[in-house]
């Protein structure tokens, strides 16, 4: 499979703003994802395939010398195939590019999936956030660049 990737754009979401809470996940609304594009100190990116659909999307905030992950989300029908590994990757690389010192992010400690994938990438757990998500907590994961 090939895969794009590109800057999102308010035209990407307006694709995809009918299935999103339902092919994608239902943590990130429509107004929410709009402010962030709408936001200069937000990075989103979108990745799709060779018939431009769009099979996920991810995004980072930039705070001074450090970026925080808000979200990798996947279609739902397309996960578990290195599409996750492909934007976070990305993600990194742009990182990278800016010259941050390091990346943090906020996972579920109930998602096994996203807390592996943070691992494999070099991510190491700081601490946890107690009762940050809907009946569990939050690991804290961070990685220097």
């Amino acid at each position: 499979m090939n895969l794009l990737i590109s800057k999102m754009n308010l035209n990407d979401l307006n694709s995809i703003k009918e299935i999103l809470t339902s092919d994608f996940d239902d943590f990130w609304n429509y107004n929410i994802l709009k402010q962030e594009l709408e936001c200069n100190n937000s990075h989103f990116i979108v990745v799709k395939n060779e018939n431009f659909e769009i099979l996920g999307f991810a995004g980072l905030k930039i705070i001074i010398d450090e970026a925080d992950i808000m979200n990798i989300v996947v279609k739902k029908n397309f996960r578990n195939k290195g599409i996750g590994s492909f934007l976070l990757d990305n993600l990194i690389s742009f990182s990278k590019n800016l010259n941050l010192n390091v990346i943090t992010l906020e996972v579920s400690e109930k998602n096994l999936t996203a807390i592996s994938l943070y691992e494999n990438f070099g991510f190491e757990k700081l601490g946890i956030r107690k009762n940050y998500y809907d009946n569990s907590d939050g690991f804290i994961m961070s990685k220097k660049l």
